[in-house]
Formats: C-alpha cells, sequence, structure tokens
C-alpha cells in the first residue's frame, strides 16, 4: 500500500522497544500515516520483517514475516492476538506529535511548556526528550496495564 500524497500527514522512522509480561524486544519501526490510513513496519534490530500493519477505511491488515495476513477492524486487538501485544495505533498517531487524541484525557506540561505527560485510553505517555526545534518529541515512553513501548524517533518527515 502506498499512501497518496496529498493524504500524507507524517513519516517517522526510529526504534521500538516493547516489554509486556516478561518478554522484552526491540527493534526498528517505520511508519507512514495519513487521514485515510497507516503503513507501519517493525523490523528486527538486523531489519527482518517482524510485522506490516495496514489501516485502510475501517479495517486493518497485519502481514507476519511468514507472509501470512491477519485482519481485524482495529490495530489493538489485532496485534495482541497476532504479535502478543497491544498496539494504540488510533491514539499513537497523536500521541508522538505530542496532543491527545479525541476523548477525554488529562495532560501535564513540563517548566519549559511542553507536554511532560498524557493520559488518555488507558495509557500513560510520557514525553522524554525533543527535536532540537523542541516541535515534536524524540523518545517516549507508552504504558498500559501489563506493557510498555519506549519509542526512540530518529527522523521525522
Amino acid at each position: 500500500m502506498s499512501l497518496p500524497a496529498a493524504d500524507l500527514q507524517f513519516e517517522l522512522a526510529g526504534r521500538i522497544a516493547v516489554r509486556f509480561r516478561d518478554e522484552a524486544t526491540t527493534g526498528n519501526i517505520a511508519w507512514r500515516h495519513g487521514r485515510l490510513g497507516d503503513e507501519l513496519l517493525i523490523t528486527t534490530s538486523l531489519g527482518q520483517g517482524v510485522a506490516r500493519i495496514v489501516r485502510t477505511g475501517g479495517s486493518v491488515v497485519l502481514t507476519a514475516p511468514d507472509g501470512q495476513e491477519h485482519r481485524a477492524v482495529d490495530a489493538e486487538s489485532l496485534t495482541e492476538q497476532v504479535l502478543g501485544f497491544r498496539l494504540p495505533l488510533d491514539g499513537l498517531a497523536d500521541w508522538v506529535q505530542a496532543r491527545p487524541g479525541a476523548g477525554e484525557f488529562e495532560a501535564r506540561r513540563g517548566a519549559n511548556g511542553r507536554l511532560a505527560e498524557l493520559k488518555q485510553s488507558g495509557w500513560t505517555i510520557e514525553y522524554l526528550d525533543w527535536r532540537e526545534d523542541g516541535l515534536l518529541p524524540s523518545r517516549l515512553t507508552l504504558v498500559y496495564p501489563g506493557i510498555e513501548l519506549r519509542l526512540a524517533i530518529a527522523e521525522w518527515k
């Protein structure tokens, strides 16, 4: 899938670390997000595919390393079923841009006026570091009961 250029809202690349239950894993993440869809690729540190997640309209398809496709209406239940952990794709697009998604939230700002912590949809998002221009985060931690995701965003487009 390729998102139409007119729809593309951001692209990012970086590292992801996941801790769930008694397991921990790290890898790379490349994500293209648009109003109409998402394309997210998670790979091992050596570049081997772990999962390719594509959201279009009301469906999400996760392609596993063996090429098998799994489908669901939301990324959270699909990633939990296939990968063993929840990936909050719906809220994540807003959270990585340091803003709350739709719905109720609690926010705490740091002394510098930037968002320091956001609580929404059962997740707590901590903003640990920012790009040099201070506009977008470069490191954040997302915690949900039983899971911790850490993102280190190296590149924004």
